[in-house]
């Protein structure tokens, strides 16, 4: 992993697979770390050529902290309002484009799950020039049409520990993930608390989620954007997901014109082992097609 200055502030990655392999951003979601995810799921990217490049959102991970500024969402929404937030999704957007442009790379495939897919749309609409594809995995529009997360779920994304110990935290973590996993595969609780154990060790910093949060809830819908979208687009969600529905991917299918959308069924918000060949499979897939394009038509002109 590496540090790097990019859009003026300090980011930590990691860029793995040929060098010279397809340019691939992968961007994780709400208060995830780089390494949250199995390394499965990249390793098996790297294998189908492409050039995975991953990193820690600001706020979170290793990359650079907003300390001390913690925006009061819970009281702005009594009072009717919207809360004074350090930085937005599209702040975040500009993170991701920034990075790529630090690392002297012109374009890449632009991907994101759950919010990394809400900051992924930001960067295709935002700054077109840096992207060849979008794919937005378990993620929304954030129209207000969409239904909520159940209960439990948003339970799940919001209430902190009790205790700020390894065990503890670990120990919440696994029962809240639980409201929103897969059901067409085992929750396996020995290979997921080990990985949070290891995000743990690696960064514990809460007080960053609750940025991330009122980021994602001061930001406007990008539905009426995402319809003039001109640009190859997957779309992956699962029918078991219940802290973003899977009424939000078809959703977010539907805007997008000529996307393609790819529904797992008893598929949560989650990336068991199980699912992650055919989660990368799809995805390089998609890639390896939306290449063949740009070289037809660039052999064309």
């Amino acid at each position: 992993m590496a540090r790097i200055r990019a859009n003026g502030i300090e980011i930590e990655y990691e860029d793995t697979g040929p060098r010279d392999g397809i340019p691939f951003l992968f961007i994780n979601g709400f208060g995830s770390q780089l390494t949250s995810w199995p390394e499965e799921f990249h390793k098996g990217l790297e294998a189908a050529g492409l050039r995975v490049i991953r990193f820690d959102n600001r706020d979170v991970g290793l990359s650079q902290k907003w300390h001390g500024i913690l925006p009061d969402v819970r009281a702005a929404a009594r009072a009717g309002n919207k809360p004074d937030v350090p930085y937005t999704l599209a702040d975040l957007a500009s993170d991701a484009a920034g990075l790529l442009d630090a690392l002297g790379i012109d374009s890449a495939h632009i991907a994101g799950a759950s919010m990394g897919g809400m900051i992924a749309q930001l960067v295709v609409l935002d700054h077109p020039k840096k992207a060849r594809s979008l794919i937005s995995i378990f993620s929304t529009t954030s129209d207000p049409s969409l239904p909520p997360s159940s209960p439990e779920a948003m339970a799940a994304l919001t209430t902190p520990a009790p205790a700020t110990d390894r065990a503890t935290v670990i120990a919440h973590a696994l029962k809240g993930r639980r409201s929103y996993a897969s059901t067409a595969w085992p929750f396996d609780e020995t290979q997921l608390g080990e990985l949070i154990g290891l995000n743990y060790d690696r960064s514990f910093y809460p007080e960053g989620s609750s940025r991330h949060y009122a980021a994602i809830v001061t930001s406007p819908p990008r539905t009426e954007r995402l319809k003039t979208l001109k640009l190859p687009a997957l779309v992956m969600h699962g029918t078991a997901d219940m802290l973003i529905k899977v009424e939000a991917g078809r959703h977010t299918a539907s805007v997008i014109p000529g996307s393609e959308y790819n529904e797992i069924e008893g598929w949560g918000h989650d990336l068991p082992l199980g699912v992650i060949p055919t989660v990368a499979g799809t995805i390089a897939g998609f890639v390896q097609r939306v290449e063949v394009a740009r070289g037809a038509k660039a052999a064309a002109e």
